[in-house]
Formats: C-alpha cells, sequence, structure tokens
C-alpha cells in the first residue's frame, strides 16, 4: 500500500471516531444543564439522578474526546508535513483560540463535577453552561480550519509561496459559517436521537420509566429542533458549495453534463464508465433551484472538469443520499414526537413508538459520517481546494501502514472501554434509589 493511501486510511479512521465522541461531549453538557434547571426548579429526585447521571456521561467523552482529538492533532503534522509546514501560520488562529475554549471546558467541567454542595447552586448550575458553551465554540473552531481547507484565505499564492498572511481572513473564511452551523446542527441531531433512543430501549424495557421518559424528552427536543432546522442550514451550506466547488456540487449529485434545468437525482447507482446513473428518482428542474434559486440556472457538469480533478463520484454520491436520506427520515421522526406530545399524548403508551427511537438511535451519527465523507472526499484531490493537491502535503517517511494499524487497535479499544462504560452508566442508574 502506498504511503498516500495508509495516510488517507489513518486520518479517515481516526476522524469517524473522534466525531463521535467530540459530538457527544459538545452536545450533552447541554441536556445536563436541563436536567439540572429542572431538579433547581421541581426538586424532582429524578432530575437530581439523571443529572448525576449524565455529568459522568460528559465527563466519559469529555476524556476521550480530548485523547482522539490530541491524536488527529499529531497526525496532522505527522502525516501532512508539507501541508502544515504552509497551513500552519495561517490557520493556526482557530486551533490556538480551540485550546483556549478546551482549557475553560476543562476548568468548568472540574467545578461542575466536585461543585456539588459546596459552591452556590446557581453558580455550578452555571458552570454547567460554560462546559457546553466552550465545548460548542470549540467545535466551531475547529470547523473553522476545515472550511478554510474548501475555501482558503487569508493570503496570496505566488509562485508556489504563500505570503501576505491574514489569520483573521483566514479564520473568517466564506465557507466557515455555513460549514459550522451545519455541524453543529448535526451534533446536536445525532447526539440527541442518540441519548432519546438509549432511554427509549429502557422505556420499552420497563426499567425505571417515569425516570427514562424526562431523560427521553430533554434529549429528543434537541435533537428534534435540530433534525427541524438542518435542511435549512443544508440549503445554505448547498448553496455555498455551487458557488465555491461546482465539482463537489456535481459529484454528490452524479451529474456529468453541463446544462440549464437540471433535475435532481434521489437515490441511483452511478456507473463511472458509462457517465449513467441507473434506477434513480429525478425531480424535473429542482437541483438548478436549489443551487442557485433558479429553475433554469446552468448547473456545471463533471465532464467540465479536468478528470484529474474529480473527486470519487460514487463514494461522495452515495454518502450524499445517505446523508440527506437518514437527515429526512429524522426530521419527520421529529414532527411525530411534537405532534405526540401535543395531540396524541396516547401513544406515548405504544411500544411501537419507544421502539421507533430506538431504531433512530444510531441514525444521526451515520447522516453524520456521511456527511463528512462527502466533505473530505469531495474536495479531492485537494488538501487545499486548488492550491495544494493532498499527495503533495502526504510525509516521504516511509510504513505508515504500520502506524495505520496501530491506530485500528488502539481506537478499537478506546470504542471498547467506553461502550462499557456508558453501559456501566446505564445500569448503574436503573439500580439508583433516592
Amino acid at each position: 500500500m502506498e504511503n498516500l493511501d495508509a495516510a488517507r486510511l489513518q486520518m479517515a479512521f481516526t476522524l469517524i471516531f473522534h466525531i463521535v465522541f467530540a459530538c457527544v461531549g459538545m452536545v450533552m453538557p447541554f441536556f445536563m444543564v436541563i436536567s439540572h434547571y429542572k431538579w433547581l426548579k421541581t426538586r424532582d429526585y429524578n432530575y437530581l439522578i439523571l443529572t448525576k447521571s449524565w455529568q459522568k456521561g460528559v465527563a466519559i467523552f469529555f476524556v476521550t474526546g480530548a485523547v482522539s482529538g490530541t491524536a488527529l492533532s499529531f497526525e496532522l503534522g505527522l502525516l501532512w508535513p508539507e501541508f502544515m509546514k504552509h497551513a500552519g501560520p495561517i490557520i493556526g488562529m482557530p486551533f490556538s483560540l480551540e485550546g483556549a475554549a478546551f482549557f475553560v471546558e476543562a476548568i468548568a467541567l472540574g467545578f461542575y463535577l466536585y461543585g456539588w454542595n459546596k459552591i452556590p447552586e446557581k453558580f455550578h448550575w452555571f458552570t454547567g453552561i460554560i462546559v457546553g458553551g466552550s465545548g460548542v465554540l470549540s467545535g466551531i473552531l475547529v470547523v473553522s480550519a476545515n472550511a478554510w481547507m474548501n475555501a482558503p484565505s487569508g493570503f496570496d499564492y505566488i509562485n508556489g509561496e504563500f505570503i501576505n498572511i491574514d489569520p483573521v481572513k483566514a479564520l473568517l473564511n466564506p465557507a466557515w459559517c455555513t460549514q459550522a452551523l451545519h455541524m453543529t446542527l448535526a451534533a446536536f441531531t445525532a447526539t440527541g436521537f442518540a441519548v432519546a433512543g438509549i432511554h427509549a430501549l429502557q422505556i420499552g424495557k420497563g426499567k425505571k420509566v417515569e425516570l427514562h421518559k424526562k431523560a427521553f424528552k430533554i434529549a429528543i427536543t434537541f435533537g428534534a429542533i435540530a433534525a427541524l432546522l438542518q435542511p435549512i442550514s443544508g440549503d445554505l451550506s448547498a448553496k455555498d458549495i455551487a458557488k465555491r466547488q461546482p465539482v463537489k456540487l456535481a459529484a454528490m449529485e452524479a451529474h456529468y453534463d453541463t446544462g440549464k434545468g437540471v433535475p435532481l437525482y434521489i437515490g441511483g447507482i452511478v456507473n463511472s464508465k458509462t457517465q449513467k446513473v441507473k434506477y434513480k428518482i429525478e425531480i424535473p428542474k429542482a437541483l438548478s433551484f436549489l443551487a442557485f434559486g433558479d429553475f433554469n440556472a446552468e448547473v456545471k457538469g463533471l465532464n467540465d472538469f479536468p478528470k484529474e480533478d474529480r473527486p470519487n463520484v460514487p463514494v461522495v454520491h452515495y454518502a450524499f443520499q445517505i446523508m440527506v436520506g437518514i437527515g429526512s427520515i429524522l426530521m419527520f421522526v421529529g414532527i411525530l414526537f411534537f405532534f405526540t406530545n401535543w395531540k396524541r399524548k396516547q401513544w406515548f403508551s405504544s411500544k411501537f413508538f419507544w421502539w421507533l427511537f430506538v431504531g433512530m438511535a444510531p441514525m444521526g451519527f451515520i447522516a453524520l459520517e456521511a456527511g463528512w465523507i462527502v466533505t473530505e472526499v469531495g474536495r479531492q484531490p485537494w488538501i487545499i481546494h486548488q492550491v495544494m493537491r493532498t499527495k503533495d502535503a502526504v510525509t516521504p517517511v516511509p510504513g505508515i501502514i504500520v502506524s495505520f494499524y496501530i491506530y485500528v487497535i488502539v481506537y478499537t479499544l478506546l470504542t471498547i472501554a467506553v461502550t462499557w462504560l456508558m453501559g456501566r452508566q446505564i445500569k448503574v442508574l436503573n439500580e439508583t434509589t433516592k
């Protein structure tokens, strides 16, 4: 296996795991804070038990997110030295600010975990808000660096040299706002449905139903609201991609020929050799409208770009379809929850209702992973869009495949440990009494 393939595999593998740890660690503090607030208001011990259980989950994912994120930081330098040589001075600011946000989050989490009955109740609760807020800020700042790779700014590239560097302009790059919004909503959607699904499973089994219903409603409210807002952020992201990365848009929809009034494809099997998409559903002129707000707008096809500048079309197309398909399902399930809570409360007594949400538990993270595949694979062959190719950034040091296998073992063990710890937390929660 060539170094480039091994480096790509290692980066992809670690990102796949880290993004789950990071998103849960970023979102769960908000569940914890709402539960804590309800305890302060109602003095219902179910909320106190739930808050203390969730705070342990927050601590677990904070640690695992920190470990996996640190590994990724080292990988950037070890696997892609040429990229960091030039990009480091440009996008160093969001990484340094992310480090500061992480530092604040760690301090606030320390206050929260060990502040029970030691500091004023309201201040104690407020430290939980700081944990959640700094966690989200950390995520947004990291996404800024990734968005810069899709929309490079804050420098002039002349004769192979990066000059006139402006870190602030790089931080506030054109793709940052839409990508950060889309990623943040995706994190809340995925985590909300995952946590709700876990508690729905306990309800379906008849274990501590009252407590788990309270937990379910907190988590699913966040997840459902984010799922309902996600199509708006998705539309903004798609319009930005159409403008700045038209080849990525063409790959997402598997459109090979440039045309006006281009249809939107739903599903379909891509044949790269014949440049056809079989078994698709076409919505006439929909892609032109969604991308440019005009039913007759021109959309560039893949054939307008050199073959060496195109991403892997089937991978990008299938990942995009998975992301959009699951996102749509979660949106409708979220609507179902709000409708049930408003008009059909008797449905909460139906086992089918709870098992539906159990089935939805992993779906948000599947969509989240698919979205990252669209973002990363869709930018290829560039590590910095239209500035530096991925093959020119990889380390010349041989033996990266060995490092990849080591990371597979380490991250697999880390996942097993986290799964065991969370399972243990659920068991303890079901056994906890006043």
